[in-house]
């Protein structure tokens, strides 16, 4: 028998076969990353814009319809566009505000990429007046020092 030191053909073809398997995965692997990071990507600029709207709404900069309106901008290089809603609350003067922000024009149909809630109207107080003492609980007599809190009570004074 001769001595032989070299791969026969199918050790190769089983090796190649091995790596090829290998390399595909991680393609898919690599390949559904990057499909998440750019859904990730686009979740954040969408909630940044929905933030923005219901900034826009609070501050009155664009006046808003009765019970709903649209708009459609250019952000971060892309077009998007926005449907904003109006619901009324047990409160007359207070509505409750709710974006949704979709990827394209308003011509896309989809699914919102984020949507974002939040209040305006005169029942809210107006921005450094609120009407809640913040500072520690002291008992009577006793000006600057705090009354220590106990674990378990969440702040809460104890009954005398």
């Amino acid at each position: 028998m001769r001595d032989s030191r070299g791969f026969t053909l199918v050790e190769v073809l089983v090796a190649l076969m091995v790596v090829a398997i290998g390399l595909a995965a991680l393609m898919v692997a690599v390949s559904g990353t990057a499909r998440s990071s750019a859904y990730l990507r686009d979740k954040t600029l969408a909630q940044w814009i929905a933030l923005n709207r219901l900034t826009e709404v609070r501050l009155n900069v664009t006046k808003f319809g009765q019970n709903t309106d649209k708009g459609e901008l250019d952000f971060a290089g892309r077009t998007w566009h926005y449907d904003t809603r109006y619901f009324d609350t047990s409160i007359a003067t207070m509505k409750r505000v709710v974006v949704r922000v979709y990827e394209g024009n308003a011509k896309a149909k989809g699914n919102p990429l984020a949507e974002a809630t939040g209040f305006t109207g005169q029942s809210l107080s107006p921005p450094g007046s609120s009407t809640v003492d913040w500072n520690p609980i002291t008992p009577p007599g006793t000006v600057g020092t705090p009354t220590p809190v106990t674990p378990g009570t969440n702040g809460q004074r104890p009954i005398r």
